[in-house]
């Protein structure tokens, strides 16, 4: 018997055809675990020789969060502090950067592959020994003394703010590398009759970045700030992770640490919210134009 099906049920079939691993490998690895996760950030769970005992305690993980746990508000602002001065830093870097390897010249594919090599070689357990090794930070700054020396000419609080920045700038790079390639691939897109065209009217190449360039690449903004967001909340050194393995795997104290878990998605599922909605409009204004 011949199965027979309409070009909308073939499309549709098509399409589950290739999510259906995704689709398994969710509900096997991800749904469950998410389930479990919200389960136990109600109970206090005991380890025994059977398994894990579980008591209901309601929201007292949750209100311990915020009432009596002394480190865990401290390490969140901490964390959003550095991720609104870290993604501003990388956006500005990665455009720059790219807009550096879209011209051409000799040798620049070489160069493309030298901006991605952070991406592959320092993640996870390797970028995680090199920060402990201090080889994110400018030794400049420590060995050469630039601190006093400049401070006869710059204001202290001003000063140790740049320097601050300055001293993330090994990080910057390091986390610029996808970025990097999502705006060059952005600025590929752009028609060089456009350029050729403000040149004709007389515009100045720094006023064709910002009538051109910057408008066409606002879409790859997003998603760059986005992605910039989310890899910054669970690098290998973000403090409230750190914070809260140890509450996993030192403490044994899974109830709790599935509640500070929880709190910190919704934290960050709320900034992102945000930033989509902020760029929804500059997106939205664009386009009237």
């Amino acid at each position: 018997m011949k199965f027979k099906m309409n070009m909308r049920k073939r499309h549709i079939f098509e399409g589950y055809s290739f999510i259906i691993l995704w689709i398994v490998g969710f509900v096997a690895f991800m749904a469950v675990p998410l389930g479990q996760s919200i389960y136990y950030s109600f109970q206090k769970l005991t380890p025994s020789k059977t398994g894990l005992i579980a008591e209901n305690v309601g929201l007292q993980h949750f209100r311990a969060a915020f009432a009596v746990d002394i480190e865990f508000l401290p390490l969140l602002q901490s964390t959003f502090t550095g991720m609104i001065s870290h993604v501003p830093l990388v956006l500005i870097f990665s455009i720059a950067s790219a807009l550096l390897l879209n011209r051409h010249f000799r040798g620049r594919m070489i160069f493309r592959g030298i901006f991605f090599l952070p991406v592959i070689i320092a993640s996870g357990t390797t970028l995680k020994k090199l920060l402990e090794q201090g080889a994110a930070n400018l030794p400049i700054f420590m060995n050469y003394d630039l601190y006093r020396m400049l401070r006869l000419f710059i204001p202290g609080d001003i000063l140790e703010s740049l320097l601050t920045y300055a001293d993330s700038l090994t990080m910057v790079m390091w986390d610029a590398g996808v970025q990097t390639l999502i705006f060059l691939a952005g600025l590929q897109t752009i028609s060089v009759s456009l350029y050729e065209a403000a040149k004709m009217d007389g515009a100045t190449k720094w006023e064709s970045f910002w009538k051109i360039t910057f408008p066409m690449i606002m879409p790859m903004i997003l998603v760059n700030t986005l992605y910039t967001m989310v890899s910054s909340f669970t690098r290998a050194d973000n403090s409230v992770m750190d914070y809260i393995n140890t509450r996993v795997f030192s403490d044994n104290n899974y109830g709790y640490a599935s509640a500070l878990g929880w709190i910190y998605f919704v934290v960050i599922f709320i900034m992102i919210g945000i930033v989509f909605l902020l760029f929804r409009k500059s997106l939205a204004s664009m386009e009237g134009r």
